[in-house]
């Protein structure tokens, strides 16, 4: 009996000592992953932690959400340019003669950053909500000949969308071919995607998904989302922005369930740089290589704006589009407005914000009083005191829940598209926005705006002192929930 006691004490213990000996292996191996790929040192420490404090939890987690796998070879379709010879200062000084010189240094350090070229000859026009933008949307979707290609972070199936799906089987009989892009988990609802299935039914038209959450393979992918909205037709015309496809964008007028959202019908030959992107989506998705009918299209003088589409995602070494905000904030001299549905920067850019506002420059933020995730509307407020005092004015505006994202500085340049102002738009995401320098954009953009802040609250220094202590724990604490990357 003795012995055999003793046989089970040496065994359980010769088992726990082959766990602490996996476990002290896995935290350290998965520590020198961290120390090794993690730039951010505040991700860096988080995840260390975790691995450490959560035996086997944690390195699990690390290994299905801190590791990006996604590289992708899109990049080779893109034409990349000699910063030296394409963008001298001298051809600079005479492409953008009437700008300062610091924007003109602005430009060059975005060229460094994403060598894009700007397309100049654009037509920009802004389209309030789906009640603008849809109708828009429908009719040259039904007038396509050659091509329709779609790509929506969510595509829901509704009275809306089915229009949508009427007006692509009027493209195919056109004779256009149509795609559609959706991303896996943003039009997932209750684990199955009915647009996918209702797509599939319509000779002609071809669905793609980017990155489906097929259980276990790809898991480890899950919390990178292709965040992008745009639509092309024929290569002539593009809908580009944050609008996604939803009756919700429709009922502007109800409180709990609508959503106010901005889009922008642009026409000119920046649309041959969205179809670069969508063609590397739809090849990383589908696994086809894709030629767009648009690269063979010429395009006419549509007006006299110059852009240039700035993409970003996981697979870029730094995060583009973070980099263009920041420069963007310290160029500023006389004004800065940021209207965006999520808040949540990290301090390197609340900092840049901090500064501009101390040397007097005007900075507005617009953000909705209550998000459409609830602890957002936690870790939002716990920025705002530190801004206020800096001299940041911050309204809050009221349901229905505003999901536009504008921001322009110095009332003539202008950033949009499908980037939000926090970590999973930076850092995890598939986003990309619009380069545009265009006084009068900037100005009816400015006046949307000045619409949505005769409805909104000012928040004031003396609000965010006055919330109770175990409030702001409660911010603070959600505001930690910031996506680590």
């Amino acid at each position: 009996m003795i012995i055999k006691i003793f046989s089970n004490f040496i065994n359980h213990d010769f088992h726990t000592v082959i766990a602490v000996g996996i476990y002290i292996a896995l935290a350290f191996g998965t520590s020198a992953h961290i120390l090794l790929h993690k730039n951010d040192v505040r991700s860096a420490i988080g995840w260390i932690a975790l691995v450490f404090l959560s035996p086997f939890i944690g390195t699990i987690l690390y290994v299905f959400l801190g590791i990006n796998r996604v590289k992708r070879k899109g990049s080779r379709l893109r034409k990349k340019i000699n910063l030296s010879e394409k963008y001298s200062y001298e051809i600079i000084n005479n492409i953008f003669e009437n700008l300062p010189i610091n924007y003109k240094q602005f430009i060059t350090f975005g060229h460094n950053i994403y060598p894009q070229a700007f397309a100049f000859s654009n037509s920009i026009e802004p389209l309030q909500n789906g009640v603008e933008a849809y109708p828009k949307m429908l009719k040259a979707i039904k007038s396509a000949k050659k091509e329709v290609l779609i790509s929506s972070y969510i595509f829901d199936y509704d009275s809306e969308t089915v229009k949508f799906i009427d007006a692509f089987k009027t493209a195919v009989k056109n004779g256009a071919s149509v795609k559609v892009l959706v991303d896996g988990i943003g039009t997932l609802k209750f684990f199955h995607r009915s647009i996918e299935k209702r797509l599939s039914e319509i000779h002609g038209v071809e669905c793609g998904v980017f990155l489906p959450p097929h259980i276990p393979i790809s898991m480890p992918f899950v919390n990178l989302r292709n965040h992008r909205k745009m639509m092309i037709i024929d290569g002539k015309t593009a809908f580009f922005g944050g609008m996604n496809l939803s009756k919700k964008n429709v009922f502007t007028h109800n409180l709990k369930d609508g959503i106010l959202d901005i889009t922008f019908e642009v026409k000119g030959s920046v649309i041959e740089q969205m179809v670069e992107i969508f063609e590397d989506d739809w090849e990383f998705a589908v696994g086809v290589k894709f030629q767009s009918f648009a690269r063979t299209v010429n395009h006419t003088k549509e007006g006299t704006i110059p852009v240039r589409i700035i993409p970003d995602g996981p697979d870029n070494k730094h995060g583009i589009i973070e980099l263009i905000i920041t420069g963007a904030i310290n160029v500023a001299v006389k004004k800065i407005l940021i209207v965006t549905p999520y808040f949540l920067p990290e301090n390197n850019i609340l900092t840049t914000i901090e500064m501009a506002a101390m040397k007097d420059i005007d900075v507005e933020i617009i953000t909705p009083e209550k998000s459409d995730h609830k602890i957002l509307n936690y870790a939002v407020e716990s920025n705002f005191l530190r801004l206020i005092e800096s001299g940041v004015k911050i309204y809050r505006t009221p349901c229905p829940f505003d999901h536009s994202k504008i921001f322009i500085v110095d009332n003539e340049w202008v950033f949009v598209g499908s980037a939000n102002w926090d970590e999973r738009s930076f850092k995890l995401n598939f986003e990309s926005n619009m380069e545009i320098f265009s006084k009068n954009l900037a100005k009816k953009l400015t006046d949307i705006a000045e619409e949505k802040k005769k409805n909104a609250k000012l928040t004031t220094a003396y609000e965010c002192k006055q919330l109770p202590f175990l409030k702001r724990i409660r911010n603070n604490a959600y505001r930690l929930l910031t996506p680590y990357s």
